[in-house]
């Protein structure tokens, strides 16, 4: 039986069909029935969720389905494992169990049937002549236990009667010592999964395990569940043993009275609480205002006399063998404020974003737009570009992103997307911009290849029709119009007079001007002229040769754009660019035409051009090779990254072994405290000890001159005193050898002291270079996390959404450095993109989320007192972003930390969000800083060369006021870049022909620009 949250699946019950005729649909595995499509496919969506459990093999995580395979697979090999002749006493000893956990349960029958044996059951045997057979349980003799004359009882034993294989007229009895099974057949496992099989369970705390009834009556099992063990009996049990309890505690006060003791079991303490204030208030209240109130009690004990007190209500004035027989008197009411519910539990936390409490006390930083029409009602400040609009946004993003991130397919140095906006804006004819040309060239050169490597085009477009077609149409079209139907035979029944014909030429007039006029509001009125500049231009075949020069790769445009306007979707787009770069005005179209017409396309036509052919290039096979290598490349990072883990989480175990033992020599290591050289220093005065030893030595020498003297003297006088002398000598003799007993073991505890001294050095050693290897382990972890996010090419990845539903991008999240390529041109920038961009909601969002139905908004406003579009304005400000079309951004280091005050952690998308945020804070505050350094170093200089061309006209017009003042020529950042990887890789620029090859066999050298 499938489980769902640890409960079999309920199936749902066969509708009523009263017409046989009514299409129903039916599900084959459980036999279900459903008279609604709907209904259908919403139970087959439950079933193929991941959620459910096989019941016999406990894997989880499975759909219903496959849920049920493996179940019938799993039954199918416990029914041909577990032996027969055990099926039918395990499931007698099963039924009505009331063990919870199915493991205690297997526990108990196991232990039980691992030493007993059933007829019919194949075992081994061990024969007295010590000879092991293999055979069959025949009978069974179970004998009990009896009692001995010592009055010990015996064990219970069995005998069983046995067949030996390989011979039919043996017999064999043998005692349950000396017959076994095999361990594979019946183990924990085998038997659980039989029980699992055959043996369900109620889900209350208590429920028997009952035999299934098809395995029942197979096995003549009762299946009637025991009265005790029904649900209904101990439910009402339950309820009177609490009843019971109820009762006891409204009749416990008058225990104390003694009038019921031991009529209910024995005397309990009553509860005493205090009453409640709202009780006293009452009695104030209520006719007692200046008296003085009745004694104060419990809640539950009555305290004072009883209003219906009666005297012989007492029965202690009553005779004992009356007193006996009287009944209780009544229980006295006792009012009592009923119990507040309890609060509900605080919410836990994360929830819905929008279901948390709406905030006015913080607003979100204003967004800026780059656009000319922001979203309407937004208040924005003057951060906007008047030329482009918002759906214009959407794409260029889209195009700077792509061309930065596989700019090593396009061979394109990476550049900031301030400078492609500029480069996109400033490009004329008359000003070329080397940014604009390259980007344009190296993404045409990957649809064509080269003619050295095929010339193929590398991606799909649709077929144009052949012109050999045209003429065959338009000579059926002639064929068709020279031979005229026949003319319907006037009826003979009718005469022909002058009136009738004159009246038959004019309608035949008049439908020949009809049908003229029809077809000529059946022809598409021109928009331009590029079926004839493209008459004897193949563009397939120009791109193959690299023809970039004096319009050429302009012309190439046109061409694509012609034959991609043949697909449906991108007629609109692609004919409306045709419109303005071949004109249907232009007296005679040419090449150069055509690149006069690119130079003064507008910006947003611009934007979509770029962006149709950089989505071409996501169909090429150098594309897709690509991110097939970054991924190859990623996973190969990921197993370096686990590795450097490892190592690190294995070097941090040996460094905490390693200062454990710094900590256990650390106390014979501890430095010595200083010692106090200067004994002699008193109070702060200093001796003079060479003075003094001077002094004392002197009177040393002068009494050791005497004492010779008068030595000799006694010597002389009294022949010496030698026993005096020998103890001296002894003396000496016994301080010398003390000293140098004291100066040996001295001398071993400086070695033992310089050896632990030796190996607390090396352990200190040990420890720095365990740490130095962590720290290493920790920067290649960082560089390979570095690496990963870098070759994530696969698709922009999304910071998070706000409550709102609003995407926030940051377009160094991955797929390219920081700070774009280092060896750009422009490096020094220190910045790509240096914004984070806040898209709207998509639809699906803000019809779910935002804009809900009118009772939905309801019950919404019900809950929060204000609707979710009220919340949104009131919350976001001045500046929002309403659908997926509008983009706004943040350019401010100090926006993001009011973003991130602004963003409540306790939502599921904010909370998200705001990990991202804090995660690359130090990076995006980084790439803002460097952009607004950029912009303003370029917008000084910019100042600067305007301040040097206004002084320069006025010192040339003193000298040659004759000549005109040169025009200035304009400075933009966008004209310092230049693209030194193509002239690295390919030795010229995508826009330049490939120079012919060297005679010499010198490869052709050229210097990038800046």
């Amino acid at each position: 039986m499938v489980l769902f949250k640890r409960k079999p699946v309920q199936f749902l019950q066969t509708p009523v069909v009263d017409d046989e005729s009514v299409e129903v649909w039916h599900i084959t595995q459980t036999g279900e029935i459903f008279l609604s499509y709907e209904d259908y496919l919403n139970r087959m969506d439950f079933y193929n969720q991941p959620r459910f459990i096989c019941q016999i093999t406990g894997h989880s995580g499975l759909t219903f389905f496959a849920a049920l395979r493996s179940e019938q697979a799993g039954a199918q090999e416990v029914e041909q494992a577990f032996p027969e002749a055990l099926k039918g006493p395990v499931l007698r000893r099963v039924q009505f169990q009331t063990i919870s956990r199915i493991d205690n349960l297997v526990d108990m029958i196991y232990d039980e049937f691992k030493a007993d044996y059933y007829p019919g059951e194949a075992v081994s045997i061990h024969l007295s002549t010590g000879e092991r057979m293999t055979g069959v349980v025949r009978d069974k003799a179970r004998l009990g236990s009896k009692v001995l004359p010592d009055g010990t009882m015996t064990p219970p034993y069995s005998r069983y009667f046995t067949s030996i294989d390989g011979r039919p007229d043996d017999e064999a009895v043998v005692d349950e010592d000396h017959i076994y099974r095999d361990r594979k057949v019946f183990t924990k496992s085998v038997l659980r999964s039989f029980i699992k099989k055959t043996v369900t369970r109620e889900a209350w705390n208590g429920a028997p395990w009952l035999v299934k009834h098809d395995v029942a009556a197979q096995y003549h099992i009762d299946t009637r569940v025991p009265p005790h063990l029904r649900y209904d009996n101990k439910l009402l049990e339950r309820k009177q043993h609490q009843a019971q309890r109820k009762a006891l505690g409204v009749q416990e006060p008058n225990l104390s009275n003694g009038s019921f003791h031991n009529t209910f079991g024995p005397t309990r303490l009553p509860e005493l609480k205090p009453a409640p204030k709202a009780h006293k208030m009452a009695k104030h209240q209520h006719g007692h205002p200046h008296h003085e109130p009745p004694l104060k009690g419990r809640q539950g004990v009555h305290v004072g006399p009883d209003p219906g007190y009666m005297p012989g209500n007492n029965p202690f004035q009553f005779p004992v063998s009356f007193r006996n027989n009287m009944a209780p008197p009544p229980a006295p009411t006792v009012f009592s404020a009923p119990e507040p519910p309890p609060p509900p539990p605080p919410p836990k936390y994360p929830i819905e974003d929008l279901q948390l409490e709406p905030r006015d006390d913080y607003v979100r930083p204003p967004l800026k737009f780059l656009c000319s029409d922001p979203p309407q009602g937004v208040v924005d400040t003057d951060a906007r570009n008047d030329k482009i609009l918002m759906k214009s946004i959407g794409p260029l993003l889209e195009t700077w992103d792509t061309l930065n991130v596989y700019c090593e397919i396009f061979k394109l140095d990476s550049f900031t997307f301030d400078d492609f906006i500029q480069a996109m804006e400033v490009t004329t004819a008359d000003l070329p911009c080397e940014m604009f040309t390259e980007i344009h060239c190296a993404v045409l050169k990957q649809l064509v290849s080269s003619e050295a490597d095929g010339g193929k085009l590398q991606v799909r477009m649709p077929e144009l029709e052949e012109d050999d077609e045209d003429e065959d149409d338009d000579d059926e079209d002639e064929s068709t119009a020279a031979t005229p139907e026949p003319e319907p035979q006037p009826k003979p029944a009718t005469r022909a007079t002058r009136s009738s014909l004159a009246k038959a030429e004019a309608e035949r007039l008049q439908a020949e001007a009809a049908a003229a006029a029809e077809e000529e509001a059946a022809e598409p009125p021109v928009k331009h002229r590029a079926t004839e500049v493209l008459a004897d231009y193949d563009w397939i075949e120009h791109l193959k040769k690299r023809d970039f020069k004096e319009g050429g790769w302009e012309l190439i445009m046109v061409g694509l754009l012609h034959q991609l306007s043949k697909n449906p979707k991108k007629t609109e787009v692609c004919e409306e660019l045709l419109a303005h770069l071949v004109p249907a005005d232009e007296e005679e179209p040419t090449q150069e035409t055509v690149r006069q017409c690119y130079g003064n396309l507008d910006l947003n036509l611009r934007i979509q051009a770029l962006q149709i052919i950089c989505m071409l290039t996501a169909e090429t096979k150098a594309v897709r090779a690509y991110m097939e290598d970054c991924a190859e490349t990623m996973t190969g990072y990921r197993k370096e990254k686990i590795e450097w883990q490892r190592n690190r989480k294995q070097a941090v175990e040996e460094l905490k072994a390693l200062n454990d033992q710094r900590k256990l020599l650390l106390p014979e290591n501890m430095p010595q405290s200083p010692k106090s050289e200067e004994a002699s220093k008193t109070n702060g005065d200093v001796k003079m000890t060479d003075a003094e030893e001077s002094q004392a030595e002197e009177p040393h020498e002068e009494t050791a001159e005497s004492d010779e003297d008068v030595h000799a003297r006694r010597t002389t006088r009294r022949g010496g005193d030698r026993a005096a002398e020998r103890q001296r000598k002894r003396e000496e003799e016994e301080q010398r050898r003390k000293e140098a007993e004291e100066a040996k073991a001295a001398a071993k505890a400086d070695a033992k002291q310089s050896k632990q001294t030796k190996q607390f050095q090396k352990l200190l050693k040990d420890i720095e270079k365990k740490e130095a290897y962590i720290k290493q382990c920790e920067d290649e972890v960082g560089v390979i996390e570095n690496d990963l996010r870098e070759a994530d090419c696969g698709r922009t990845r999304v910071l998070g959404k706000d409550r709102f539903w609003n995407r926030y991008y940051w377009f160094e999240r991955n797929g390219m450095p920081y700070g774009g390529l280092p060896t750009s041109s422009t490096a020094e920038a220190g910045y790509a993109n240096g914004c984070i961009w806040v898209q709207g909601p998509d639809d699906l969002e803000r019809e779910g989320y935002i804009d809900l139905a009118p009772e939905y908004q309801a019950e919404y406003k019900q809950k929060f007192k204000i609707t979710v579009p009220q919340r949104k304005k009131m919350e976001e400000g001045r500046t929002s972003v309403f659908n997926a079309y509008q983009w706004g951004y943040y350019s401010d280091p100090a926006d993001v930390d009011s973003l991130l005050n602004w963003l409540d952690p306790r939502g599921f998308n904010e909370l998200k969000l705001r990990k991202e945020l804090i995660n690359f804070k130090d990076k995006i505050i980084n790439g803002m800083e460097s952009r607004s350094k950029y912009l303003n170093a370029a917008e000084e200089d910019d100042g600067e060369d305007k301040k040097e061309e206004a002084k320069e006209p006025k010192r040339m017009s003193t000298r040659k006021t004759n000549q005109p003042s040169p025009e200035p020529q304009p400075s933009y950042r966008c004209l310092n870049w230049s693209n030194t990887m193509a002239v690295e890789d390919l030795g010229h620029l995508h826009s330049e022909q490939p120079p012919p090859p060297s005679t010499r066999g010198r490869k052709p050298t050229r210097k990038s620009k800046g």
